[in-house]
């Protein structure tokens, strides 16, 4: 029997990769879809679905999900997806939050981002990211999905944390699609600004920069000095990002990385440099990594809508009610 499921959040792009990949899953039954003010269908607001799937968007309402889901993903800015996955865990329905509401310790969200709403749950909210996670993941009620630019980073930097002298500086350029800075236009994502060109922005500032830290401390003991510089580039998805800092000359970087990652499904060791190409439509990340003696450059490529979204949301639903982690999740490339 299926489990029944709901989006809340069906206007952006992370909304829409979850439909895609929920109408296909053999074991979840897309019941309801929602965003702020309903009145629409699902293919008025995405096109690309039209003749594939047409479902009411309704106006979101915590107790209709109730009747017809028992997990909701919610695809809302934070802030806002606080307020109703309170509504929803209050009426026993699981939740997957794609936004930062639920990622951080209280006193490093509200330093980056807002006063808390929902104190009570916070502290029950496990991280999802599965490689690190899986066993709180299956048995959680609600799980926070990490945004892009920590799932990439993180994946790339854990194996050789403990290697990393905590004098040292970690640097890490991540440059990512114009999709990630979602739908709605700006002027830094404006088609003149962005085409042919690429620049960063944030440096140093960015809010995924605490919770890289955060978690880099919660996993492995460690305070890392980190420096985090996002840049925007020409393409519509994927996030490539580059690490580099000092170790122990000592390790063997490649046969360690290799070891650490040898029974993850989603996770592919490289042997050469990686690109976004190659993780586009999956939720692969593909990792490559470079020592010249105590240097060492760490490479990643993720699809920034789906590892960094969509797809890990999925995965980790999948974990939570039972599933296989890789049931219904796409392996193929958008190649060429």
């Amino acid at each position: 029997m299926k489990t029944n499921v709901s989006i809340v959040g069906a206007t952006g792009y992370t909304g829409l990769e979850l439909v895609k990949i929920l109408h296909t899953h053999p074991q979840f039954n897309l019941t309801y879809i929602a965003n702020s003010e309903g009145n629409t269908t699902i293919d008025a607001l995405h096109p690309c679905l039209t003749n594939v799937i047409s479902m009411d968007v309704q106006k979101a309402d915590p107790k209709d999900i109730a009747e017809v889901s028992e997990l909701c993903f919610l695809a809302l800015p934070h802030k806002t997806s606080m307020s109703f996955a309170k509504k929803l865990i209050a009426l026993g329905v699981k939740v997957v939050d794609l936004s930062a509401d639920y990622r951080l310790k209280l006193e490093t969200y509200e330093k980056h981002y807002c006063p808390h709403e929902d104190k009570e749950n916070l502290p029950n909210a496990v991280y999802g990211l599965p490689e690190f996670y899986e066993a709180e993941i299956k048995k959680a009620n609600l799980v926070a999905n990490p945004g892009c630019y920590p799932t990439a980073t993180l994946l790339a930097l854990l194996p050789f944390v403990e290697f990393i002298d905590e004098s040292s500086n970690v640097f890490i350029d991540a440059k990512s699609g114009v999709s990630g800075a979602k739908w709605i236009v700006c002027e830094t994502t404006h088609y003149v600004t962005i085409n042919d060109n690429i620049f960063a922005y944030n440096p140093f500032k960015h809010r995924h920069m605490p919770e890289i830290i955060e978690k880099a401390k919660l996993l492995k003991n460690k305070d890392l000095k980190i420096s985090f510089v996002p840049h925007l580039i020409p393409a519509t998805r994927g996030m490539l990002v580059s690490v580099y800092t000092t170790i122990d000359e000592n390790i063997d970087a490649k046969a360690i990385l290799k070891e650490f990652y040898k029974k993850s499904e989603f996770v592919r060791i490289k042997e050469t440099p990686v690109d976004i190409k190659s993780t586009a439509g999956t939720n692969f990340c593909d990792i490559f990594v470079e020592q010249n003696g105590d240097a060492l450059f760490i490479n990643s490529s993720i699809d920034n809508l789906l590892r960094g979204a969509s797809s890990q949301a999925v995965v980790n639903a999948n974990l939570m009610c039972g599933f296989e982690a890789g049931t219904g999740i796409n392996k193929i490339a958008y190649v060429p």
